[in-house]
């Protein structure tokens, strides 16, 4: 891993919630930082396309069942959640539980479009953060 990823890493891995069973990456962003994330944290990991090819598996999550497991979502920036409530939706209609998500960097202004799905976000950094003043 590079030096940012792997300090990227460290970081949330520590903010992992205890009931996650499984890490799900978010097509395209979240699949490195999940991928990365699973080796530190021992965590299997999933990941999540925006929609099912038409070819291939033809599935929206890959890499194994997700039925009855406590999934976190992970995401590299976050802005109004919208992919992020998509893919929630989509995971839950397969029978995964999915109430947690990690991301990078949320630059958006609130977290009401979340939370009105019942979706707890933990980030790294708000664009604040990372604006100089």
């Amino acid at each position: 891993m590079n030096q940012l990823l792997s300090q990227v890493v460290e970081h949330l891995n520590l903010l992992i919630p205890k009931e996650t069973e499984i890490l799900a990456g978010l097509e395209m962003g979240g699949i490195p930082l999940t991928t990365a994330l699973s080796l530190k944290s021992q965590l299997p990991s999933r990941f999540v396309r925006k929609q099912a090819k038409d070819y291939g598996t033809m599935r929206i999550c890959e890499g194994g069942e997700i039925k009855k497991k406590n999934l976190c979502l992970i995401e590299d920036v976050i802005t109004t959640g919208g992919q992020v409530i998509a893919s929630a939706r989509e995971l839950r209609a397969l029978g995964a539980v999915v109430s947690n998500v990690l991301c990078v960097i949320f630059r958006g202004d609130d977290l009401k479009n979340l939370e009105r799905e019942k979706l707890k976000l933990t980030y790294l950094f708000k664009k604040e953060d990372l604006i100089s003043p």
